[in-house]
C-alpha cells in the first residue's frame, strides 16, 4: 500500500534557537498549533488538545521519538486511534539571514490517509506561513 506524506519548507528571518523554541516550548507551541503538554524529552507522551470538534475527537496523542537540539525533532501523531500512526518530523537548517524549517508528516495510508493528508497538509501550510512566524516573532 502506498504511503503518502506532507512535506513543506519555509524560511524564517530568525536564528535556529528561536525557531526551535517555537517548536519545543509548550506555551509557544500552543500559540501557533494547539494547547498541549509537550516536553522535549525522548519517550515523553503528550497531547495536543482543543476539545471535541465536529467530526473529530479534538485531541492528538503523540510521543517524542527523536530530539537533536536545534536540528531535528520527531514525534508520533495519532488523531484517530482507528487510523495508522503518522509521524511528524521538523528539520532546522541555518541559512543566510535565518532558518529553513522542513516539516515532514509521513505515514498516511489508503483512501482515508489521502483525505487526512489533504486536510492536514492544508492546515500545516497555513500554520507555517502565518501562525508559526507570528509566534516566533513574539518570542524574545
Amino acid at each position: 500500500m502506498k504511503k503518502r506524506a506532507v512535506i513543506l519548507e519555509q524560511e524564517y528571518p530568525y536564528p535556529p534557537d528561536r525557531v526551535w523554541r517555537a517548536l519545543t516550548d509548550s506555551k509557544a507551541l500552543a500559540e501557533w498549533l494547539m494547547p498541549n503538554d509537550f516536553q522535549p524529552k525522548v519517550g515523553h507522551k503528550f497531547q495536543f488538545n482543543v476539545g471535541p470538534q465536529w467530526g473529530w475527537r479534538g485531541f492528538v496523542e503523540c510521543e517524542v521519538l527523536e530530539i537533536d537540539e536545534l536540528r531535528r525533532l520527531a514525534y508520533s501523531w495519532v488523531g484517530d486511534p482507528k487510523h495508522p500512526v503518522t509521524f511528524v518530523t521538523w528539520i532546522l537548517t541555518p541559512v543566510a539571514g535565518g532558518t529553513r524549517l522542513r516539516l515532514e508528516h509521513t505515514g498516511f495510508q489508503g483512501v482515508r490517509g489521502l483525505m487526512d493528508k489533504l486536510i492536514l497538509g492544508s492546515g500545516w501550510k497555513g500554520m507555517l506561513k502565518k501562525s508559526l512566524p507570528a509566534a516566533i516573532a513574539r518570542l524574545s
